[in-house]
């Protein structure tokens, strides 16, 4: 039948494998993978022998059409992305639009999700949620898409790399003061690690690059109907005590912002 099935893969456990997609791999025409030589690993262990067509970022426009081009003569295809749920965060996102387009079927064969299982074991609130993804390298846009987020009053979840993650932790702490941050480490792997901890204790003992590995944040929401025991005079009062005693304007009035959980940009403005 031509249908693109999306099927879930493990995040680290083969263990978690379901029978299900074990089967849809099994049966369908090919398999469009972010990876070629990564599933391939993935076919090798449960004994599938398929043809693959290589789909990533780079590539998505162009092989997607392809792709549905091949159903829509009859095909069968699974996509599948390194690890997890393909589209999100993920180039399989355009796949789904060209079959919505193309009046392609969609059938979706469900598997592990690192935003999931890191926000079932973070200790944060799970009634309300939203996944923000990766945060841009850029210092500008990276410090928009925050600041945007300052009045978000449900959990908040984001992916990083290692490597990334010290700016990423200071950026939390600059911005949002002093909130519940948990930090899960290699979800499903042999290093597995769920750190409970907050933005500030976070900032000061993970700055140093020790942290390694697959990395979900998730921070919690905005307190509700709390009412700011400070007010913007409170903040900038606090920033001129610190210029008086030798600090800069632009780092007064970040640490003032951390104080009153008042934004530093407000803050620094009525300074000048």
């Amino acid at each position: 039948m031509s249908i693109l099935y999306v099927v879930g893969t493990p995040i680290g456990n083969l263990g978690d494998m379901s029978p299900r997609a074990i089967e849809t791999l099994n049966e369908v025409d090919f398999i469009a993978a972010e990876d070629t030589r990564v599933t391939l690993k993935l076919l090798n262990h449960f004994g599938i022998k398929k043809p693959m067509i290589s789909y990533f970022e780079h590539n998505k426009e162009f092989k997607g059409e392809v792709i549905c081009d091949r159903i829509k003569n009859g095909e069968s295809c699974a996509i599948v992305t390194d690890a997890g749920m393909p589209c999100i965060s993920d180039p399989g996102e355009m796949l789904i639009k060209q079959c919505e387009e193309k009046d392609i079927k969609t059938v979706v064969v469900p598997g592990p999700s690192a935003v999931i299982s890191a926000l079932c074991v973070s200790g944060l609130a799970t009634g309300r949620f939203c996944f923000e993804g990766f945060l841009s390298v850029n210092k500008k846009s990276r410090g928009e898409h925050l600041e945007s987020l300052l009045s978000e009053s449900r959990t908040m979840i984001f992916y990083e790399a290692p490597h990334k993650l010290p700016n990423t932790l200071k950026d939390l702490y600059d911005t949002f003061g002093d909130r519940k941050l948990s930090i899960a480490r290699e979800l499903t792997k042999l290093h597995e690690e769920i750190i409970r901890t907050t933005t500030k204790e976070a900032y000061e003992k993970y700055s140093d690059g020790s942290l390694k590995g697959e990395i979900v944040l998730i921070l919690e929401g905005k307190p509700q109907n709390i009412e700011n025991e400070y007010t913007l005079d409170d903040a900038i009062a606090i920033s001129k005590k610190l210029i008086s005693e030798g600090m800069k304007p632009t780092d007064a009035a970040k640490e003032a912002a951390k104080i009153t959980k008042i934004r530093k940009n407000d803050i620094y403005k009525n300074l000048l």
